[in-house]
């Protein structure tokens, strides 16, 4: 299953199932409230072995570009201290560059 197939399936808050379940349900604060989308690693293997042929790596960087969005996880890049970027999650800082550079 999609679950199954995810390496950081452990360390999420919500795992895909239960993260596309509370989707259907529209529990988005649950949703957005979770680690789940930081810990994506947005390897697609999720995506590839859902039985149910949903792109799930597309709905987790959608819950991240939510997140920022609502500046719920607001990075200022440039204040951080060297040794917290060293302990951050790379797809945040990724997702910070993205939004706040052309």
């Amino acid at each position: 299953t999609c679950s199954g197939a995810c390496p950081n399936a452990a360390e999420m808050e919500l795992i895909p199932r239960q993260l596309m379940r509370r989707a259907q349900a529209g529990l988005d604060e649950d949703i957005t409230r979770a680690n789940t989308a930081w810990v994506c690693v947005s390897c697609l293997s999720c995506s590839v072995r859902c039985p149910r042929g949903i792109d799930i790596a597309r709905v987790m960087e959608a819950v991240r570009l939510l997140r920022l969005r609502k500046n719920v996880d607001y990075v200022h890049v440039p204040e951080l201290a060297p040794e917290a970027i060293a302990s951050l999650p790379p797809i945040a800082l990724i997702s910070s560059f993205r939004k706040h550079t052309a």
